[in-house]
């Protein structure tokens, strides 16, 4: 049975009950989509769990690439990378940065954001021109996160889309840590899972600064 988590960043008090969760389910393969501890309050924490899975192939969110990528049109994300660096050995930095951007697991397709990019995604419903996003992919299953939304939809194209949503930061107005699971020979399910959020948010609270109190309202709130 594969596992597929997205987008935890750095909430580990969600990671370790999805883990538990899922592992009592029978999952004994990973697949973990991007965005794994950075910045957070538990970068080495996280990545130190999610070692520890069996089985798992991992692929890049553009938090792995913006460690080395910095995108220096959003003050932001610069502000809180700035804070956190030199909190990853460089050997780790270097690591995550060169994870592939893709896999093809059973047929299907796992990407970050998009088969064009990892910070553009798909929305909930059709939206004008979302085909440039699949990049010349075709009649298949695409399997994204980025935009911490559980969902699944027919897209263009003949594709099929689907989301896991996000382990550590949902914004589809659920605070529940979001994931999905496969058997070998069936469909994905989706799950929610209850976990800590107040310590969580207390965490990223501790962090500072608006990117500690943006996260931490997310995670309370399970919206922007």
């Amino acid at each position: 049975m594969l596992g597929v988590l997205y987008d935890i960043h750095g909430n580990l008090p969600a990671l370790e009950r999805v883990l538990a969760e899922a592992e009592a389910a029978g999952v004994d393969r990973w697949l973990l989509g991007g965005d794994y501890g950075t910045p957070s309050p538990w970068p080495l924490e996280t990545l130190g769990r999610l070692e520890q899975l069996p089985d798992a192939t991992w692929i890049r969110g553009n938090g792995e690439r913006w460690l080395r990528e910095p995108p220096l049109d959003r003050p932001e994300v610069m502000e809180s990378y700035a804070a956190f660096r030199g909190c990853l050995p460089e050997d780790v930095v270097d690591r995550l940065y060169g994870l592939p951007q893709q896999a093809e697991l059973d047929g299907m397709l796992y990407v970050h954001g998009a088969p064009l990019s990892d910070v553009e995604s798909f929305a909930p419903q059709p939206q004008p021109g979302e085909e440039r996003l699949l990049d010349g992919v075709r009649d298949r299953l695409v399997v994204f996160g980025h935009s911490h939304q559980q969902f699944r939809r027919p897209g263009p194209e003949g594709v099929e889309l689907l989301n896991p949503g996000s382990v550590g930061m949902p914004l589809d107005g659920d605070t529940r840590a979001a994931w999905a699971l496969r058997p070998d020979d069936g469909e994905f399910e989706f799950r929610r899972t209850e976990y800590d959020n107040e310590r969580a948010a207390a965490a990223f609270r501790e962090l500072g600064g608006n990117f500690g109190e943006m996260v931490a309202g997310r995670i309370e709130r399970g919206s922007d």
